[in-house]
């Protein structure tokens, strides 16, 4: 324990602990009174890699085939309490033999005997749920063949949970932790025998919740599209598992999914992933899928913004822009400087992207991915368009939070006879330079080309005032500043007609072509693309327009068109390297 943390962090580590062991006092739990069907996805892959004895969590590899996951070293804290988060336990299941089977049963065993009493680092609201849940959905092979003890441990255990999260489910930080200590608190109520009790209050507070922490356009406040997803998901999860028992969801719950659903499909591109924004990934797959066909919600994607976010899809092409301010205050703990950034996809290949989230490969790739020139917009030299600031309090952990972020940022939909798209503006620059960035996006009917057009100009006589101080500073060489395109690690990207333009080639076989004009210069440099689940970011490449403002307005044109011999339908046959995936 640091003295230098906060007592409020520390009282609430304390009042875990108090609570951890004082639930050892529960009445057991006999049995289960009705058991949730397994709904949690694994990944077959990562499953393999486990029973293999590779345990890559946090980004962090431990090679240690004969080790009990318990007994492994343990290289950092959120390496660890992923593990205590059970997780793992769907990928075991998504391989389903003896072997993953019985490492299933043995390391949930094992936790019981070894930190069952309330110790270790996996006592807090939000693992505790997100154990909980997945104990209950893998329950029959987590039992199958245990003895009489060894069953008595395990619901004895489960009983002990429970009464932590009814009287702990309210320190989790509001959000998704919340969510997960509320549906595993719900879980439990309606598994187990003697838990009842806890039902009707869990399914009020989780009311209020969705009331306080879903919005009219179906979003939350940290504005990331994978933890939406993950929201929605548990949602969906406690609607069923009540239905299964003859239960109503609340009215709130049952509101805030109708807000959710038409968002998400607004969120994710034609490929199925969501897009890659505030610290948020693709999504595991078939998650959002199977939580959409579970929640029984119909209807189309959002009209307008989604969790601030705009959307152009025609053909086989999705554009998906970051049209809205950042996440404020402690729910911008992971977010990111991406204001008007944007992502495209062709087909199921993505083209354009934002290098995505650095938090698994440690401090210094966590905050360069938060950074504007990370995200496929305008950045000024040394400048982002938000700042990282002031630290906060994050699940009991310090978070740096965005500050001197954009607060006026105004979006119009616009339409042509040829496309439909966008014109949006942001003041993140205004305070360091008097420049408003004004960004116009159109995406061609057919899908095969946008027209994109980046403007840095000063609105108002004060900016001009701003801007000349900014010169002055520079001797009057002017404000360096880059529009940068990142490109997905599958595109094989070259400089083409003499270095005016970039050809990229999709593993579909599509073509793409990118010019501009105007007194920008183009180059072809080395990116990186960030994902969850591997050791190292990815190499790839991004198309770099660097130009000088020195006028009150200094404009870059560009276009990214399919090249004329790539047809519109292709028939993409190419296989995915399943180690690619997010």
């Amino acid at each position: 324990m640091s003295r230098s943390e906060p007592w409020t962090v520390r009282k609430t580590r304390w009042m875990n602990r108090l609570r951890a062991r004082l639930s050892t006092l529960s009445a057991p739990a006999t049995g289960f009174v009705s058991q949730p069907e397994p709904r949690t996805i694994g990944s077959f892959a990562r499953g393999r890699q486990i029973s293999a004895g590779n345990f890559l969590f946090a980004g962090y590899l431990v090679e240690a085939p004969d080790t009990a996951i318990w007994d492994l070293p343990m290289p950092d804290l959120a390496f660890e309490q992923e593990l205590h988060g059970f997780t793992w336990v769907d990928d075991l299941a998504a391989v389903g033999d003896g072997a993953a089977n019985l490492r299933q049963r043995t390391w949930t065993h094992a936790w019981i005997a070894r930190f069952g009493k309330g110790t270790g680092p996996g006592w807090t609201p939000d693992l505790t749920g997100r154990r909980l849940i997945r104990w209950i959905h893998h329950a029959v092979v987590l039992l199958n063949g245990q003895d009489k003890t060894t069953s008595e441990a395990f619901f004895r255990s489960l009983a002990q949970q429970t009464s932590f999260l009814a009287h702990r489910w309210s320190a989790a930080s509001p959000g998704l932790a919340r969510f997960e200590a509320l549906t595993g608190l719900i879980y439990a109520g309606i598994a187990l025998t003697g838990m009842e009790r806890h039902i009707a209050p869990a399914i009020k507070a989780l009311g209020r919740e969705c009331a306080g922490q879903i919005d009219e356009q179906g979003g939350i406040p940290t504005r990331n599209p994978e933890e939406l997803m993950e929201v929605f998901t548990l949602l969906s999860w406690v609607a069923a598992a009540l239905r299964e028992t003859g239960r109503a969801p609340g009215a709130a719950h049952l509101a805030a999914m109708e807000r959710i659903a038409p968002s998400l499909r607004a969120l994710r591109h034609n490929d199925g992933g969501l897009a890659r924004f505030h610290g948020g990934g693709r999504g595991a797959e078939g998650r959002l899928d199977q939580a959409l066909a579970a929640s029984e919600v119909k209807g189309a994607k959002r009209a307008g913004l989604a969790m601030g976010f705009a959307r152009l899809s025609h053909g086989r092409t999705t554009l998906i822009v970051d049209a809205a301010a950042p996440p404020v205050r402690e729910a911008s703990a992971h977010g990111h400087a991406s204001t008007l950034a944007f992502e495209l996809t062709s087909g199921r290949r993505p083209l354009i992207v934002n290098c995505g989230s650095g938090r698994t490969f440690g401090e210094k790739w966590r905050r360069a991915g938060r950074a504007t020139p990370s995200h496929s917009t305008v950045a000024l030299e040394g400048y982002s368009s938000s700042r990282l600031g002031v630290a906060g309090l994050i699940s009991g952990q310090n978070a740096e939070l965005l500050v001197d972020a954009p607060r006026d940022v105004r979006i119009e939909m616009r339409d042509s006879d040829l496309s439909s798209g966008l014109i949006a503006g942001h003041d993140g620059y205004l305070g360091t330079h008097g420049l408003t960035h004004v960004r116009q996006l159109y995406l061609s009917f057919d899908g095969r080309g946008v027209q994109g057009e980046d403007v840095l100009a000063t609105v108002e006589k004060s900016d001009e005032r701003q801007f000349n101080r900014a010169l002055d500073q520079s001797d009057l060489k002017g404000i360096p500043f880059k529009v940068r395109f990142h490109l997905h690690p599958d595109v094989d990207a070259e400089l083409d007609m003499g270095g005016a333009a970039v050809s990229m080639a999709l593993k579909s076989g599509e073509i793409w072509v990118f010019r501009h004009s105007g007194d920008a210069r183009l180059s072809l440099e080395p990116s990186v693309y960030l994902e969850r689940g591997r050791l190292a970011p990815r190499a790839t490449k991004q198309i770099v327009l660097s130009a000088i403002a020195l006028d009150l307005a200094t404009r870059v044109s560009w276009t990214l068109a399919k090249a004329q011999d790539t047809p519109d339908t292709i028939r993409d046959l190419e296989r995915d390297d399943p180690a690619s995936e997010a």
